[in-house]
């Protein structure tokens, strides 16, 4: 009989054991699950103000958007990133998605791009560390150097339109006119130096960011 129970207590504390590393190996499984659960749902995509607002100035330019550039998200800009998207193909859902700020030529940032210092570097593969420098934002004008533009293309019989500070292809085709008379690039958009040379001035910001311009391409010139 002392042998019976001595078996039967041997047997019942292996059965414990199996229970317990089943129970573990559940718990452990379901964290794992909802950790990746977690990561997943972190990788979503939010634009930067900087970007938002840039966004919202290419949709004014493309008369999609009234007003200003205000890098805050609004019914009307949801709407108007919509029309955006229908129109180039993209997958309609009014948010400044990386798909969306790539087709309107708006930098992402490098961790919107998930570069890491490390990962930097290892695209270099030997080149110039300026190269991992990040491109600067594109350059814009704002409404009221849009409306002095316009008036200097109307007192140079560039321009007939109306004095809005929106962009038109009545107002482009004067830029190009202009750019072309004045020896600039002929762009036909409202650039630093086309401000410049009309004796509009710049603001601090629009100032910094030409200077952020000249050196990234001194840099690629290394």
């Amino acid at each position: 009989m002392k042998t019976i129970g001595l078996l039967l207590a041997v047997f019942l504390l292996f059965a414990v054991g199996i229970s317990a590393q089943d129970t573990g190996s559940s718990t452990t499984a379901a964290s794992t699950a909802k950790t990746e659960k977690r990561k997943s749902r972190g990788q979503v995509f939010r634009p930067t103000k900087t970007q938002v607002k840039s966004g919202q100035q290419a949709l004014i330019d493309a008369k999609l958007l009234t007003g200003e550039a205000t890098g805050k998200y609004t019914d009307e800009t949801r709407e108007a990133i919509r029309s955006y998207q229908k129109a180039n193909d993209l997958e309609v859902n009014g948010k400044f998605d990386k798909a969306t700020l790539e087709k309107m030529n708006i930098p992402l940032t490098d961790h919107q791009l998930g570069k890491t210092p490390e990962k930097k570097a290892e695209s270099g593969s030997g080149s110039s560390a300026n190269d991992g420098k990040k491109r600067p934002a594109p350059f814009r004008a704002t409404a009221e150097q849009i409306k002095s533009a316009q008036m200097v293309l109307a007192g140079e019989k560039l321009f007939a339109g109306e004095v809005d500070g929106k962009f038109s292809d009545a107002f482009r085709a004067g830029l190009g006119e202009y750019q072309k008379a004045k020896g600039l690039k002929e762009t036909k958009t409202l650039n630093a130096a086309t401000l410049e040379k009309m004796g509009i001035a710049l603001t601090d910001e629009q100032k910094a960011n030409v200077e952020a311009w000249k050196t990234f391409n001194e840099s690629k010139k290394d």
